[in-house]
């Protein structure tokens, strides 16, 4: 390795910036963490799903035995029309458990970045910043300079932008290529578009962990998760219109929303009304879907919901961010274990960043694709996502095939660590195509 320390900045302290650091950390790479807000932990958000290849990563880290005690485990799910009729019970957990030797696991947003946070090392959480909101970012030949709004500045040898939907360091790539290069094409600078919007909120557990349910009705839907502690909610609704603009939504609009849904059925005996009245937090928000062109420039990197945006019915969101955080810290690793005297430079980082967007590519457009048509399908978007919904997808038979052919093929493929030692933690019917067998390289 170069006898220059190479040194990334990461944008945001989420849970897809938490990873990056577990990360860095372990490749033995030096690194900052920025993040916007006051405190590590904020309990503003719902609940987050991880599924069988991501879990694997975080057992890469030392991190799943830590994550399964606050975690719950998905195990039942249950469908239901507006008017309680339940028409599909699926066996889909079972499945995923028999395949890949795990179901999907459920946690609080909050418990899960504490925990992320938590299990850093100590040296590690000294890098992981707070009220750091990024105001501008240089990028030149040898290094980049972040600035934040407090005046402080940070340098180091690249950037990854890990803030999310309305990412900050996407803005300022956008500009610094665009200035460097007028004429070229570029993404634009609101490049997702909403079709649906969500309320959700959080409250305590009422039925028995890994409980699921989905109501389906036109243009609407609900979908209910109960975790270890806590139950959640997520109100679908479609907009009037599409758009790209960002929403603010006020306390009063989650209140309307959660009225216009507070006689749905999220169980045999349980309503919205039921549940909603024991909130303990609740948001809403536009649901943003797209894909970027460019997910890096310079010496800058995006991750996650910054280059690709996905509504959360499949809840595959965190779960690319992760593995986007896999590839490109896998990609720096090499190149940095292959360098000699001087530090990566800016066209070594370019073909890094176009490698690791390469091998994204194909699972962010088939992940999209999919949570973009459970969405629709959720909310009957038009007749033929009404009959897929209602009568094909909800026979067994149907599900199965797709589960243990298309779903499973997808499934195995998940990228792993290449430079973390670690033996298996889940085996199933279907093989991984990037084993753990206790060897790192």
């Amino acid at each position: 390795m170069p006898s220059t320390p190479f040194k990334v900045i990461v944008v945001g302290g989420g849970p897809v910036g938490l990873i990056a650091a577990h990360a860095l950390s372990h490749a033995g790479i030096e690194f900052v963490v920025l993040e916007r807000r006051e405190s590590v932990v904020l309990d503003q958000g719902a609940s987050l799903v991880i599924g069988p290849p991501t879990l694997r990563v975080l057992h890469q880290l030392g991190l799943l035995d830590q994550l399964m005690a606050i975690g719950g485990q998905v195990n039942t799910s249950l469908t239901f029309t507006q008017q309680g009729h339940a028409f599909r019970d699926s066996n889909c957990f079972q499945i995923l458990q028999k395949n890949h030797g795990t179901t999907p696991v459920a946690f609080h947003r909050a418990h899960l970045i504490q925990t992320l946070y938590d299990e850093l090392p100590e040296k590690a959480k000294s890098e992981y910043l707070v009220n750091k909101q990024v105001s501008d970012i240089e990028s030149h030949d040898t290094g980049v300079r972040v600035t934040c709004a407090d005046g402080t500045s940070y340098e180091g040898s690249m950037v990854i932008g890990a803030d999310g939907v309305h990412s900050k360091t996407r803005q300022v790539m956008r500009r610094l290529a665009l200035a460097a290069d007028p004429a070229r094409a570029w993404d634009a600078e609101n490049p997702f578009t909403a079709a649906y919007k969500c309320a959700w909120c959080s409250f305590p557990r009422r039925t028995e962990v890994g409980d699921t349910t989905e109501t389906q009705n036109k243009d609407h839907s609900v979908m209910y998760l109960s975790g270890r502690e806590r139950g959640w909610i997520f109100l679908y609704e479609r907009l009037p219109q599409p758009t790209t603009e960002r929403i603010h939504y006020t306390p009063e609009d989650i209140e309307a929303m959660a009225e216009r849904f507070a006689e749905y059925p999220i169980t045999e005996t349980l309503r919205v009304k039921d549940v909603y009245a024991e909130r303990f937090t609740a948001g809403m928000a536009n649901l943003e879907e797209g894909i970027l062109e460019h997910w890096g420039w310079g010496r800058i990197a995006l991750v996650g919901d910054a280059c690709h945006k996905y509504t959360p019915n499949a809840g595959l969101g965190l779960n690319n961010g992760i593995q986007d955080v896999v590839v490109l810290c896998n990609g720096l690793h090499k190149a940095l274990q292959s360098a000699t005297e001087a530090p990566l430079d800016t066209a070594t980082l370019g073909r890094v960043f176009e490698e690791y967007q390469t091998e994204r590519a194909a699972p962010i457009h088939q992940d999209a694709k999919r949570s973009a048509q459970l969405t629709r399908l959720h909310a009957w978007a038009n007749t033929f996502y009404y009959v897929m919904a209602r009568y094909i997808l909800s026979w067994g038979v149907i599900e199965g095939l797709l589960l243990n052919y298309q779903a499973a093929s997808k499934i195995k493929q998940g990228p792993v660590f290449k430079y973390i030692s670690a033996t298996e933690p889940f085996t199933g019917t279907v093989k991984w195509d990037h084993p753990l067998d206790g060897q790192a390289g």
